[in-house]
């Protein structure tokens, strides 16, 4: 089960950080924050990013191998930067509809499930 919750927090914690990273740009394109100053926009995205690390330590706490956890630093950290892939992917073509997937980011994908393959290969 903690494979699971840790899966699950990274889910969570990656969709608050893609928020935080690029929602601004989203917002500013519908209008809705346009006028605002760097300096507000940066402080609504730490918001946002707070969020984000009420998810990621807790995954990495409870998925940890030192603290009862199912896996190493290297797989927390593998797994996350796949976890970051899937969720930006979704979140550009759903929200940003100018983006579009070409071959190569297929093939990148592939290099990633190869990496988690190799991160877990024993």
């Amino acid at each position: 089960m903690k494979a699971f919750y840790t899966i699950l927090l990274l889910i969570v914690s990656n969709i608050f950080m893609t928020f935080a990273w690029y929602g601004h740009l989203k917002l500013q394109e519908m209008k809705v924050i346009s006028n605002w100053p760097l300096y507000a926009v940066i402080l609504f995205s730490w918001a946002i990013a707070l969020a984000e690390y009420s998810f990621q330590v807790p995954a990495n706490r409870i998925g940890f191998v030192e603290n009862g956890g199912p896996f190493s630093l290297m797989q927390l950290k593998v797994i996350q930067e796949t976890i970051t892939l899937i969720v930006f992917t979704v979140f550009t073509t759903v929200f940003f509809k100018g983006e579009a997937l070409h071959w190569n980011h297929f093939a990148a994908f592939v290099c990633l499930v190869l990496a988690v393959y190799f991160v877990f290969y024993k």
